[in-house]
């Protein structure tokens, strides 16, 4: 609802940055870190989504050498060619819990495995989590930001006294980044009808399997048209710090 100008079009994940859906930038992102194999849960307008991938021409999204009057045509690079892609069909309505459980056939016996809200940009480094995972040897584990949101929190009585208002950016808030890793495991704590972060983690919480890592560093959420404005800005001015694929370990570009 707060991306309406877009979401009565398209699904969510298909709203762009610049001019790649973010789910391409999600999928980019977890690509560059090794993980190419994707599990896609599809719902509202899930036919976009597939169409996309279905038409997607490497030539127009990538650099490349023409020769012999367009007989010829030569990648420099490529985007998705090693990626596999399952597209699951997982309701229209479904939340997110069920959505996962729908899409539990396709992890194909695995042990662990990554999910993502697929609307939300970060530069951190993905391996730092799967790292804290398995230290942690919890069923479940997620980042956590610093709230990036304009708005404030106020302190009142029910008289309506303020005691106090401050920038929730200054606060010690912390919110769910998007970022999920998973033992298998988790599917027994998702019942019928219930969604993910409620009371599957509740349940997590009470037997202490449930971790998060927090990340102050650049992280961004896509929820709003003025979000997207300000990651489309971002990107006309080539200030991308989530695109992780362009930059070298000593942080200059490739």
């Amino acid at each position: 609802m707060r991306l309406r100008e877009y979401s009565e079009i398209i699904p969510k994940p298909m709203v762009t940055i610049g001019y790649r859906p973010i789910l391409w930038h999600v999928m980019k992102y977890y690509a560059h870190y090794g993980h190419k194999e994707f599990i896609l849960c599809l719902g509202y307008k899930g036919d976009m989504i597939k169409n996309y991938f279905l038409n997607y021409n490497e030539y127009l999204s990538n650099d490349f050498v023409m020769t012999d009057g367009g007989k010829k045509l030569e990648l420099a690079n490529s985007d998705i060619a090693d990626w596999k892609i399952h597209f699951v069909d997982t309701g229209l309505t479904s939340n997110i819990g069920q959505r996962m459980k729908a899409a539990e056939r396709y992890l194909d016996g695995d042990e662990v495995f990554l999910a993502n809200y697929t609307d939300n940009l970060t530069d951190f480094q993905l391996p730092r989590l799967i790292d804290f995972f398995y230290k942690e040897n919890k069923i479940a584990a997620f980042l956590c930001s610093p709230p990036n949101v304009t708005f404030h929190i106020v302190t009142a009585s029910d008289d309506g006294s303020v005691s106090n208002i401050q920038d929730v950016v200054k606060q010690d808030f912390w919110i769910n980044g998007g970022y999920f890793i998973f033992k298998n495991e988790i599917f027994d704590y998702i019942q019928q009808g219930e969604e993910l972060v409620m009371e599957p983690f509740q349940r997590l919480i009470q037997k202490k399997e449930l971790s998060t890592l927090k990340y102050k560093g650049f992280f961004v959420s896509m929820d709003t048209f003025k979000e997207k404005q300000t990651l489309d800005d971002m990107y006309s001015r080539g200030e991308t710090p989530w695109e992780v694929w362009k930059k070298t370990v000593n942080g200059g570009k490739k």
